[in-house]
This record gives structure tokens, C-alpha cells and sequence, in this order.
């Protein structure tokens, strides 16, 4: 990569001395989306004049191996490239001032995390990282993600080597879309630390803080066609750039065991309170379910980014649909918002056509998506005798990309799930029984399949697909649900 002399003035560059910065942050999952949000706020808050706060990027799994030859000749340095609607910001950010691969070396982290002048442990594992039993809420200890070499096993061995070492306090911030994220990172922290014994699971109640947090910022995976634009542009290389969207926001629980970096004065955008779970319902049965609502959708469409996916007005109507009429109705109210401009908002991010998120990211990890974004507005609108059709149709799409094949009648590449192979399972069984697919009981719990209700929309959804089409399958599950919206309730 090029040195900040040799940038083009285009480029935006913090002129801050990063060999001055203390890595008081470990971060664990260190990708697009971590570089686009967490990042980028701890570098403006170095360009303000902050010292004590920077980034070491750890990578544990062996794939990481490529984030590391990216960063590492890059002395950690990677670029921003901020894409409105109108127009593009390029930004160099230099936060993360080391990257260790510590796929064959955990003792590294372990290390790192007992080092006192460690605040923060923070994550990006991805929704399906935690070994968590989806349905209890309780630690899953045969969870592939439980191991000895897994994420909260290498957590655990740090803070025993921090308790029977410095035994200073510390945080342990989560940054992925998770309802009550914190209480889940706690939940799979103590459950690996009583391997190590009851001591360390004491130490941790009393020392170890694990905060809530929403975050949002629409980030795609990077593509060579950005690596490309970078180069003809603006006259340098960067291995693996960051595509992003303007908009951002983080919402914080105020609960940090040790010091905690002022972010709030940075932008309004991010909130420290003593209540996020309105703002992660919001976000996640909003943004996180709309998208995963379209992808499938979408895909079966032959639609390969979000914004064509936007243009096309049947896709387009049925999320505003689902947005309005299934998923805003029972959300709780959530104090400084306007819960129809935030739709609003959503609506445009959606459409950028400057970001090209694709679909086929959205189509990651259904299996432990659906369960977090969608399924909690399911469970809210059966017990309160709402309609589901919108919902249903979201599900019935999603079986029927899981059969590989398009409505254009071309493959489909599946996207990676940690349980794709039942996953797939059960959509063939659909192929006799449509309401076969709501007994995968790793997604749907065992309450979900005994609903009458959603059990008949899922069933008229997907034979609607299979036998009419998308278009016609949308317009039915619009009228059916604007139909019980506009009879008056007894």
C-alpha cells in the first residue's frame, strides 16, 4: 500500500502518530464489517487526540490466514470507501495498528487477554459463532462452536491467566447482530469457563463486564471490482478495501468493568444508555429481518444485488408490506425514534445503488439468521392472533432457494450455513409434505410447528411459489395480510 505521501489528495488520512497508540482493544473476527463500524470510530477517535485507545485484529479460524496476508504488509493499514447515493469518500484508516493469526498459536490471544493493558475484548464471530442453544438460551457445550480451540474456550483460558495474573477488570464487548448480544456473550463465556473451574466463573461475575450493543452499517463483501476501482482512481493498492454506506449507528450499554472510550462524543449516532434491547429489536426485526426477508426472494428471482432487488416493484412492495403491516406492530416503542422515518430510512439505504450489496451474502447463514431476525415477530404475531403471511412467504422462499434452483430454472450456488446439509434435507421433504419444512426444529423450536396458522400460510406460500411464481405469491400474502389490518377487531 501506498505510504500517506504518496496518497492522492482524494484520500482522506489521519495524521496521528500510530506508533504512540496503546492496543487497548482485542478484537476477535476481524472483517469487512468490524473494519466499516468499530474501526473506523476508534480512528477518529486517535485523530481526535486519543492515545489509549487502538486495535490488535485477531483471526483464530485457519481462513483468517488471508485477512493476514492482507494486513500485515500493510503495516495494518486498509481503506475505506464510503459509497452514497451521489457521491464516494475514501478514507484510510490506521486503528488496527497489529493482526495475529493465531490459528496455530491460541496461546497468543490467550496472552493478549490476560495483558492489563487489555480493556476490551470485542467480537464479530457472526450470528451462528456462539454456542448457544437457540431455543433454552442455556450454553450448548456439544456445540461445534464449543471446542477447546473455539472463540470462548481461548476466552476463558485468557481471563484465567488475567485472574491469576493482574486480575484487573475487563470488557467483553459483542458487535454482532444478536438480540441481547451481551447477555449471550456471558451466557457462553461462563459456560466455557467452568471447564476451568468455579474459581474463574466467581472472578467473572464479579469482574468481567459484558454490555449490550445494536450495531448497524450496511457493509458488502469486498469484490476485485472494488480493488480495481481503487487502483484507476485513485492510484494505489490496497489488498482488501471496505465498501460501506454512509449511514452508522451503535448503541451501548453503559456497563464497562474498566475504562471505557467516550465514543459518544464522536457522533450522535452513537448512544450510550442504560437500555438497548428497544434498539436491537428495531434493528434486527427491521434491517436485519427485511434483508434476510428479500434474499431469498430475490435469489429465487435471479436478482444478484439489493438494489435490483429494490427496483423491482413486487420485491419492492412486499418489504414495505412486511415492514409495516408484520413487523412494525409489535415492536416496542423506542425512545428518540420515529419508527416510520426509520422504515424510510431503510427503504433508501436499501435501494443505494453505489453499495452493490449482494444477495448471495444476505443468503449466508439462514439457519441461524431466521431464528434472530424473524422468527421473534412469528412467535409475537401468533400469540397475539396477528397475521403471519408476509413472514411465511420470507420462510417459504427461503425453502424453496434451499432446492437449488432459480424460478429462471438456472442453479443456484447455496449459501454456506452451518447446518445447510438439514437444511436441505428438509426442503426436499417440502417437495411432498410443504408443511414438512416447519418441523426443523433447530430453526423453528417445537412451538412454531404446532401454529395452525402459520403452518396454512407457510403451505399456500410455497405451493404459490412452486406452482405461480414469485409475483403472485407476493400479492397474495400482501392482500391476505392487509386484508386482517383492515377488518376491525371485535
Amino acid at each position: 500500500m501506498a505510504t500517506y505521501g504518496e496518497l492522492s489528495p482524494a484520500v482522506s488520512v489521519s495524521e496521528y502518530d500510530r506508533a504512540s497508540l496503546v492496543p487497548s482493544i482485542v478484537h476477535i473476527g476481524v472483517g469487512g464489517f468490524h473494519r466499516a463500524h468499530l474501526a473506523t470510530y476508534v480512528n477518529e477517535f486517535c485523530a481526535t487526540g486519543h492515545r489509549d485507545w487502538a486495535i490488535l485484529g485477531v483471526g483464530l479460524l485457519a481462513g483468517d490466514v488471508l485477512m493476514a496476508d492482507a494486513l500485515v504488509p500493510q503495516n495494518g493499514l486498509y481503506t475505506l470507501i464510503e459509497r452514497g447515493p451521489s457521491s464516494t469518500r475514501v478514507e484510510v484508516i490506521g486503528s488496527i495498528i497489529d493482526y495475529l493469526h493465531v490459528h496455530e498459536q491460541p496461546s497468543l490471544l490467550v496472552d493478549r487477554i490476560a495483558d492489563p493493558q487489555t480493556q476490551i475484548v470485542s467480537l464479530t464471530i457472526t450470528e451462528g459463532g456462539y454456542p448457544i442453544d437457540d431455543a433454552t438460551g442455556a450454553y450448548a457445550p456439544d456445540s461445534p462452536n464449543a471446542g477447546p480451540t473455539s472463540t470462548f474456550a481461548l476466552i476463558a483460558k485468557g481471563l484465567e491467566a488475567r485472574r491469576s495474573g493482574p486480575g484487573a477488570p475487563i470488557t467483553i464487548l459483542s458487535c454482532d447482530n444478536i438480540m441481547s448480544n451481551g447477555k449471550v456473550t456471558k451466557t457462553a463465556t461462563l459456560g466455557a469457563a467452568g471447564a476451568q473451574g468455579q474459581e474463574l466463573v466467581d472472578w467473572i461475575s464479579e469482574a468481567v463486564s459484558f454490555p449490550n450493543s445494536m450495531v448497524d452499517r450496511i457493509t458488502p463483501q469486498t469484490v476485485d471490482s472494488d480493488r480495481e476501482w481503487l487502483s484507476a482512481t485513485h492510484g494505489f493498492e490496497d489488498q482488501w478495501p471496505v465498501v460501506t454506506e454512509p449511514f452508522r449507528q451503535w448503541v451501548i450499554e453503559d456497563d464497562f468493568a474498566g475504562a471505557r472510550p467516550p465514543l459518544e462524543e464522536l457522533d450522535e449516532n452513537v448512544i450510550i444508555t442504560d437500555d438497548v434491547e428497544p434498539y436491537e429489536f428495531m434493528k434486527l426485526r427491521l434491517l436485519n429481518a427485511g434483508h434476510s426477508c428479500l434474499a431469498y426472494l430475490a435469489a429465487l428471482d435471479g436478482i444478484v444485488t439489493v438494489h435490483a432487488a429494490m427496483a423491482e416493484p413486487a420485491i419492492s412492495r412486499y418489504l414495505d408490506a412486511f415492514l409495516h403491516l408484520e413487523a412494525k406492530p409489535v415492536l416496542p416503542d423506542v425512545e428518540g425514534i420515529d419508527i416510520d422515518k426509520y422504515i424510510a430510512s431503510l427503504v433508501e439505504r436499501f435501494a443505494n445503488p453505489q453499495i452493490g450489496d449482494q444477495i448471495a451474502r444476505l443468503c449466508l447463514d439462514g439457519t441461524a439468521k431466521f431464528p434472530k431476525f424473524l422468527l421473534p415477530t412469528v412467535r409475537a404475531r401468533v400469540a397475539g392472533d396477528g397475521p403471519v403471511a408476509l413472514s411465511a412467504l420470507a420462510l417459504a422462499a427461503w425453502c424453496d432457494y434451499l432446492n437449488g434452483r432459480n424460478h429462471l430454472g438456472e442453479p443456484i450456488q447455496l449459501a454456506e450455513d452451518p447446518l445447510l446439509d438439514e437444511a436441505t434435507e428438509f426442503a426436499r421433504s417440502s417437495l411432498l409434505d410443504p408443511k414438512s419444512f416447519l418441523e426443523f426444529r433447530a430453526v423453528f423450536g417445537t412451538d412454531l410447528p404446532r401454529s395452525t396458522r402459520l403452518a396454512e400460510a407457510f403451505g399456500r406460500s410455497l405451493t404459490k411459489l412452486r406452482s405461480e411464481g414469485i409475483r403472485a405469491a407476493i400479492g397474495d400474502a400482501i392482500a391476505e395480510t392487509a386484508s386482517v389490518h383492515a377488518t376491525p377487531r371485535p
